[in-house]
């Protein structure tokens, strides 16, 4: 039986087949598909499939991470979407939240709203703090905003009334009218998709969830029906932004939970390779062809954030700009994503600057080595002028690249404006692209109180291994692993991870005064939904494991800090120990803590999930240590560090035995990737076929 998994990026859509019974593993590549990403999806099944000559009906999950809902949001090709609100608060989207991302910015615009105001209706009725009835909810005015919805030829209908978060009686009784109305509509209760406090976060969670699942749902029914069509029975699953997996029929009713299921697939990979290879605590790096996405791991766990930005300034900024996107409260696991892929473009502003990115030539037309109509230089141009890449071993040999393009391109748009030659604006468009990813490490890392000599980088995607060492001298990384098969190992990501479910209710408690009893009936209450969900879903008891958490504060404050909850009611000890968590924690977040200040507890959480079986690591058949029986070739790479090109040794990675040693500089070569040894450097190859960078 086999495992498939299928991750769609902006160039490249990669596909990782493992046999569950002796955990080989097969990977295949196709050029993405922007204006269809179901098609790339289907090519590249049908390809691995075939090289592999593996029956369909041999397949029993297929794992799906994908990108399709954030560009929906990024590209604005949502539904046309209503909003139903509590009188009063028909403003919400308009008002917003009185952040911006550049403080002293006169020219900041607050993102357009997803609902027009002429398609959100104050609906009169208003629940207490306590989530009791002040004012019954106007059926009548429910009905007529339904009619004019309608009539408006909506296609979806968003609820959120304020503390239904608490009783949620309102919003169901205005869901069945608007069914009953308008049956044809798509609709969403923020009680069922984010029942916190916060209502303009709840009311955007709640949009942009009903938004995209009329878009969602037809692509994942089409991929199912082309699929069933092709024979292919599997279970099929979708990542989501947590890091767990759940089925098509879940992320068709909530999408707003898989807006980052490809990036997440990646750092989930990287968590489960460090924790095998025994360090627990990693900086992952995953640049493919249209971006790059640094993510942390503490102690074997992704970063998870509850609190998350989707849109075009959100995507490609520096992950500081809050207030430039449509805020979501779900689980993310925690990323800083900018625009210095491979396929990034590079550029010289109007003040003179060499600028890279945030746009990028994608797949279509590619960079202008690709010879595929492309005219503008990117990183991957770059990368070939100073020899870094094969031009006749590109994916393998499938496309060969046209290094005269790359220097046309780049003498065109960057050397001769810059007044530089070809090569020096090439190791600048390097350079710049290295200094914003070692930007984004440190967002992850020291921003958020933590060292990053303390971890250890692990560098994936398509162009990851081709920066990943200058990267980690930077940072003062003291090692940086490169997994097998780079350029495919999200997709792996896809296949070692858990099914799971995401529940959260707001009860606000102070802790000097907490009801232990009422916190234990909230996730009793939450484990019997997840225990209804896996069922439902095929998990046997023995499988499924709950893991829960409360968000604390000090009384007063607006934001809160996720914390481990043990899986047993609370005593007094438990209480102890998780308030000096609590200071602990807010020490590392804000630099401070204050011990005599009351505290509470505001939200409770729960992830129900259910255990797959996950594949092993498998020894290298090749137990030769002698590196020089992999070496094919020489040829001249560029080097800042000895002043110009050297004639540079090249490897067939797939030739490298166990406990083989690359003294740098030296490049290392295979199907989907190219890593990069600088001088001053070395490669170990581990039993697994991992190669361990560090210094000399």
């Amino acid at each position: 039986m086999y495992r498939l998994g299928i991750d769609i990026g902006g160039t490249f859509t990669d596909a990782t087949l493992i046999n569950e019974n002796t955990g080989a593993t097969r990977i295949a590549k196709v050029p993405s598909t922007p204006h269809d990403p179901s098609i790339a999806f289907l090519r590249v099944t049908e390809r691995i499939l075939r090289e592999t000559n593996v029956a369909p009906q041999d397949v029993r999950y297929v794992v799906h991470g994908t990108t399709v809902a954030t560009n929906a949001i990024i590209e604005g090709k949502i539904a046309r979407t209503g909003l139903l609100t509590t009188e009063g608060f028909r403003d919400i989207l308009e008002l917003a939240r009185q952040i911006r991302p550049s403080l002293y910015d006169l020219q900041f615009e607050k993102p357009r709203p997803l609902v027009p105001r002429y398609l959100s209706f104050g609906i009169p009725e208003r629940l207490d703090a306590r989530g009791n009835i002040l004012t019954p909810l106007d059926e009548a005015s429910v009905r007529t905003a339904a009619e004019q919805l309608r009539r408006e030829h909506v296609e979806a209908i968003a609820v959120c009334f304020l503390h239904s978060y608490l009783n949620p009686a309102h919003e169901k009784l205005a869901g069945e009218i608007l069914n009953e109305v308008f049956p044809d509509a798509v609709i969403s209760l923020s009680s069922e998709v984010a029942p916190e406090i916060r209502e303009y976060t709840r009311a955007s969670t709640t949009i942009i969830n009903v938004s995209l699942r009329p878009l969602v749902s037809s692509y994942l029914q089409n991929i199912e029906q082309r699929l069933r069509e092709a024979n292919l029975n599997a279970e099929l699953l979708v990542m989501q932004s947590s890091g767990g997996v759940f089925t098509f029929a879940a992320a068709r009713e909530k999408p707003v939970f898989i807006v980052e299921s490809g990036p997440a697939a990646g750092v989930i990979a990287a968590a489960q390779l460090g924790t095998a290879l025994g360090q627990r605590n990693v900086l992952s790096l995953d640049m493919g062809g249209t971006t790059a996405k640094a993510g942390m791991i503490q102690d074997g766990t992704p970063r998870v954030t509850k609190d998350y930005e989707i849109g075009a300034v959100a995507q490609i900024g520096q992950g500081s700009a809050r207030g430039s996107g449509y805020p979501i409260r779900t689980p993310v696991i925690d990323l800083v994503e900018i625009g210095a892929g491979g396929g990034s473009i590079a550029w010289v502003d109007s003040g003179g600057a060499l600028r890279v990115g945030p746009q990028s030539a994608g797949a279509d037309p590619g960079p202008a080595c690709y010879a595929q109509g492309g005219i503008e230089p990117t990183i991957t141009d770059a990368n070939l002028v100073l020899g870094r890449i094969n031009s006749k071993f590109f994916l393998g040999g499938e496309i060969e690249l046209d290094a005269e393009r790359a220097r046309q391109a780049i003498q065109d748009k960057c050397a001769r404006k810059l007044g530089l030659d070809v090569v020096a604006a090439a190791h600048g468009i390097i350079e710049i692209a290295n200094a914003a990813m070692v930007n984004a490490l440190r967002l992850v890392s020291v921003q958020r109180g933590y060292d990053p000599r303390d971890f250890v980088l692990i560098a994936f995607g398509g162009a990851g291994p081709l920066h990943a060492n200058r990267l980690a001298a930077e940072m003062e990384i003291p090692t940086t692993i490169i997994p097998k098969s780079p350029g495919i190992f999200s997709a792996l990501g896809l296949l070692v991870t858990d099914l799971k479910h995401d529940y959260a209710r707001t009860m606000l408690q102070r802790t000097d005064a907490f009801d232990a009893q009422a916190i234990e009936d909230t996730f009793q209450k939450l484990e019997r939904e997840g225990h209804a969900v896996l069922e439902r879903e095929g998990i046997a008891p023995a499988n499924r494991k709950f893991i829960r958490q409360v968000e604390m504060r000090y009384v007063g404050q607006s934001y809160e800090l996720a914390l481990p909850l043990p899986n047993h009611t609370l005593q007094a000890a438990d209480l102890n120990a998780l308030l000096a968590q609590f200071h602990r924690a807010h020490e590392r977040a804000y630099g401070f803590s204050a011990p005599d200040e009351p505290t509470e507890f505001v939200n409770w959480r729960l992830t129900a999930m259910g255990k797959i079986s996950k594949p092993e690591l498998h020894a290298l058949q090749n137990k030769n240590p002698d590196a020089s029986l992999a070496q094919k070739e020489t040829r001249p790479v560029f080097f800042a560090e000895r002043g110009g090109y050297v004639d540079c040794p090249i490897y067939d990675r797939y030739r490298l035995g166990a406990g083989a040693v690359i003294p740098g500089p030296a490049i290392v070569e295979e199907f989907d990737s190219t890593t990069v040894i600088h001088p001053g450097f070395h490669a170990r190859v581990d039993e697994y076929g991992d190669m361990f960078i560090g210094i000399k």
